[in-house]
């Protein structure tokens, strides 16, 4: 499998970690659109929000257990956002789910 995100959690990308359980991988976007912009990613791969299923689930969960404690982490005490792109027309970059907390700032009201 040649995955981004994969090599990422493995350690042959470097990247700027942010949080790391046994199940969760955070690190800052290389192309931040926002003040802070963190990426939630699962351990294991799952291709997309499309690919989350029973046996999944509970890592999932985890990722949104976790990302409110990187807001706070990152000090986004005013909101933030969390955005998955899901296949080619959401314009899904890497086929690894991911999570996109986006804050530091007053965000657009459109989500386009």
């Amino acid at each position: 499998m040649d995955c981004l995100f994969c090599a990422i959690i493995r350690g042959e990308i470097p990247s700027t970690k942010v949080y790391e359980d046994e199940s969760v991988f955070a690190f800052r976007d290389i192309n931040p659109q926002a003040p802070t912009h963190v990426l939630v990613i699962p351990k294991s791969h799952i291709p997309s929000v499309d690919g989350i299923n029973g046996e999944n689930a509970v890592e999932v969960a985890n990722i949104f257990r976790v990302i409110p404690k990187i807001a706070a982490a990152e000090g986004l005490s005013n909101g933030y956002r969390v955005i998955s792109n899901c296949g080619a027309d959401a314009c899904q970059s890497v086929k690894h789910l991911h999570f996109h907390v986006l804050g530091g700032a007053q965000l657009s009201d459109k989500m386009a």
